[in-house]
């Protein structure tokens, strides 16, 4: 029996995939739990179990998740790319919409006129004028970053008639073929910058993306430049955009993440995090949260994890041993050997690395002694090991 823990309210079904047989779910943080699934909770003052293994986010960001912390302590972190792609692309062509045509200051404006009954028409012709905007078809937009949300972007921009650039040098092969044809693929950011009536940013926030619009990209821009921001804020420098705003270099900024700073700044449109919040993606990235979590806990498989490689064999064999480890050599030799020392057979094996960080998946004929367990866990470099009968 496995235990998972629920940090947020997550839908029933994505957990009406742990079996009850199988599994026991809780919001009691002070269980011992085998796995956690959350959604937005922030893991960093937790402190984590020993029985921890896993910890299944039903979103694609992991910023709430201490990833390192977790990779130290032989623990696999999942995402759900993809699960809410198509939520967070209606509200991206949504937000190409507002940030064109002043939908939103006219709506303000016409509520103001409450109150001068018959009047209302005439006033409403004479001031409209106000608040018109350009069409989208036949502007150029940029796309930032092409993983599921920039493909579904992209291609739904050129359907509306515009003409779309992507950029992503991590273009994976699934992505490319998902590209509708007649997409340009920029050779860098700079073509982006300098060629584009609108931007949109699908990438994720790291050491590299924070702060990526600052002054010298706005100064590359053309005027009244439209941006869109779905991913995280933290990815616009918000001091070099307020400049940026007041130059006309930015005719308008929709972004998901309101602060302060934003919600002050003139020009800008900051939607309350509304990208995911759709029953449908809350549905699918609950589903697909819990079946990665499950096939991990129960097969040592796994599917789409940040910190570790994607690893799966069909089980077919008594026993099979899980280890997650340091990307150094002569690991796999020492593994083996532990297992052969006592005569048992592996049928199956399968290694991989992410980065620093390796998966070795052993199955074996019978039972593996606890001596041999032992063993391979005093290996230097060993971070956990499993067995799965």
């Amino acid at each position: 029996m496995y235990k998972v823990l629920t940090l947020n309210k997550i839908a029933p079904v994505g957990l009406a995939n742990l079996s009850s047989t199988n599994y026991t779910v809780t919001d009691d943080a002070s269980d011992d739990a085998d796995g956690i699934i959350l959604r937005s909770f922030s893991m960093y003052e937790m402190a984590f179990p020993p029985s921890l293994k896993a910890v299944a986010r039903a979103g694609a960001g992991v910023n709430n998740i201490p990833v390192d912390k977790c990779s130290e302590a032989g623990i696999v972190v999942f995402n759900t790319p993809g699960a809410n792609a198509n939520a967070v692309k209606e509200m991206t062509i949504a937000a190409l919409l507002l940030a064109s045509r002043d939908i939103v200051g006219g709506i303000q404006w016409a509520k103001s006129l409450a109150g001068n009954g018959d009047a209302i028409p005439k006033m409403v012709e004479k001031g409209k004028s106000a608040f018109a905007g350009p069409e989208l078809e036949g502007k150029t937009i940029g796309v930032v970053g092409l993983g599921a949300i920039g493909v579904n972007v992209a291609n739904t921009a050129q359907c509306l008639g515009m003409e779309v650039i992507g950029y992503d040098p991590f273009l994976s092969v699934e992505a490319a073929w998902n590209l509708s044809r007649g997409i340009k693929k920029a050779a860098d950011l700079k073509e982006i910058y300098t060629s584009c009536d609108y931007i949109t940013l699908h990438l994720p926030l790291n050491n590299d993306t924070r702060g990526m619009l600052g002054q010298e990209q706005f100064a590359m821009m053309k005027n009244n430049v439209r941006i869109l921001n779905f991913s995280r804020g933290e990815l616009v420098d918000n001091a070099a955009l307020k400049e940026a705003i007041a130059k006309e270099v930015v005719a308008r900024y929709v972004v998901d993440f309101p602060t302060e700073e934003l919600l002050s700044m003139d020009k800008v449109i900051a939607v309350p995090h509304l990208g995911a919040s759709t029953p449908e993606s809350e549905d699918n990235c609950a589903v697909m949260a819990a079946k990665q979590l499950a096939d991990y806990l129960e097969n040592g498989n796994i599917t789409n994890s940040v910190n570790l490689p994607n690893c799966y064999i069909e089980r077919d064999s008594y026993c099979r041993v899980t280890i997650i480890h340091k990307n150094i050599p002569n690991m796999l030799t020492r593994f083996s050997a532990a297992l052969a020392e006592c005569n048992i057979n592996i049928p199956h094996m399968l290694n991989k690395s992410k980065k620093e960080y390796a998966y070795t998946i052993m199955d074996a004929d019978s039972d593996v002694p606890d001596e041999v367990i032992s063993k391979i866990q005093a290996v230097d470099g060993v971070l956990k090991v499993r067995v799965i009968k």
